[in-house]
């Protein structure tokens, strides 16, 4: 696979120094070649993000406190991303490969031909007419706001609880995308996407029905700086106040898989697919900054059709697997001081449905420094988790990001 990669790389730099009219490069932008008459254009990233981690437990049953002590440096992100345009940006692309051993693994079954999940991204979108695109591949499904945010601009380490426990993730299709401004500046995005519904590298779906996400953006104040809807803490201060609206519904029919596009295939007794149920999800997040403050607010509701997470085959009397429902909150608040540097908050509630999990709280603080936006950082975060039933549990991260 090292080979095959380097391999693309090489081939892609050589055709673009033969053609390329121009070339230009600053650090977070990454090189950009240009065709000689403008007609087109692609650009490549590459960036990685290092973490230490350590983990404590907090025992309940005793007087011990802290113990079970456990410290690790990981790479967490290794990726590598080229995005472009042709025919003056009418049509344009992006894929996106993860390189660290997080982001390829899971891959040692026949659904993903037990091979690693390095293709992360792989679309090409047609502004097909005026604010109206068709997307088409593999891309992340318009979820909750935080999901949808790279993981190169968060606020925190890594992102919350509700994500990766509720979050719809990435999968293959056709997504439909409009916006249209009422008055003003009054902005109004529609998404609408048809896919597989069983997440991004599968290989041998179609094992349960498509999967349907109708979201609905409204911006009153017109847009952010720079994106900033989609930008975790204030990089761009907004001399103005400026908020960010978004509701999505999620209907995920037959799901094969215990989260809709992620955890495990729910199998029956022969490797055979039972009958699956269909998966709900509504999401409602905001997204708030003015000047160095920065709100983010996601709520998530998701069960199945029946009120029933868990999945029967007509003859097995326990179940054979479960969907992972329930409902989640998280709100996260940011000030950014001087010299880039900033303090943030954040809570989190999990509380599933009866017998699918435990109910989790958690509280996070964290430090960022800024060095170069979110292309060049420091971030460190300490949180306590408080789990129903069980043990608490303490973390400390510290992370350093780097995108060229």
């Amino acid at each position: 696979m090292k080979s095959t990669i380097l391999g693309v790389i090489s081939l892609v730099a050589i055709c673009l120094n033969l053609s390329a009219q121009t070339v230009s490069a600053k650090f977070g932008n990454g090189l950009k070649f240009t065709s000689k008459d403008n007609s087109s254009f692609i650009k490549v990233n590459f960036r990685f993000q290092n973490l230490f981690i350590n983990e404590w437990d907090l025992r309940q049953s005793t007087a011990e406190g802290l113990g079970n002590h456990n410290a690790a440096f990981l790479v967490r992100r290794s990726r590598l991303k080229f995005a472009g345009g042709v025919l003056n940006k009418k049509v344009t692309f992006k894929a996106e490969l993860g390189l660290s051993n997080r982001d390829m693994g899971g891959g040692n079954n026949s659904h993903f031909n037990n091979t690693a999940k390095f293709i992360l991204d792989a679309y090409v979108t047609w502004n097909a007419y005026k604010n109206f695109s068709i997307q088409f591949g593999q891309g992340k499904l318009p979820g909750n706001r935080e999901r949808v945010i790279s993981s190169a601009n968060l606020q925190f380490v890594d992102r919350s609880r509700l994500n990766s426990r509720f979050n719809l993730d990435r999968d293959v299709g056709i997504w439909l995308k409009n916006h249209h401004t009422i008055g003003n500046q009054f902005l109004v995005r529609e998404i609408f996407s048809f896919t597989q519904g069983e997440g991004r590298n599968v290989t041998d779906g179609f094992h349960g029905g498509f999967d349907y996400t109708f979201r609905l953006e409204m911006l009153p104040f017109g847009e952010f700086e720079s994106k900033g809807d989609y930008i975790g803490a204030a990089i761009k201060s907004e001399a103005k106040p400026k908020l960010a609206l978004g509701f999505t519904y999620d209907i995920n029919d037959n799901a094969a898989r215990e989260r809709g596009q992620n955890g495990d295939f729910i199998l029956s007794f022969g490797d055979d697919f039972p009958k699956g149920k269909a998966l709900h999800a509504f999401f409602a997040d905001l997204m708030f900054k003015y000047q160095g403050l920065s709100i983010m607010g996601e709520f998530v509701y998701k069960r199945t059709l029946d009120g029933n997470p868990l999945v029967y085959t007509e003859s097995v009397v326990n179940p054979i697997g479960e969907y992972y429902t329930g409902l989640g909150t998280n709100l996260q608040l940011g000030y950014m001081l001087k010299k880039n540097w900033e303090i943030a908050a954040r809570w989190t509630s999990i509380n599933p449905h009866e017998f699918i999990g435990n109910i989790e709280t958690q509280t996070t603080l964290g430090i960022s420094k800024y060095i170069v936006g979110h292309n060049l950082k420091i971030q460190t975060d300490i949180t306590y988790r408080g789990i129903q039933d069980n043990d608490d549990q303490l973390f400390w991260r510290t992370q350093v990001e780097v995108q060229f």
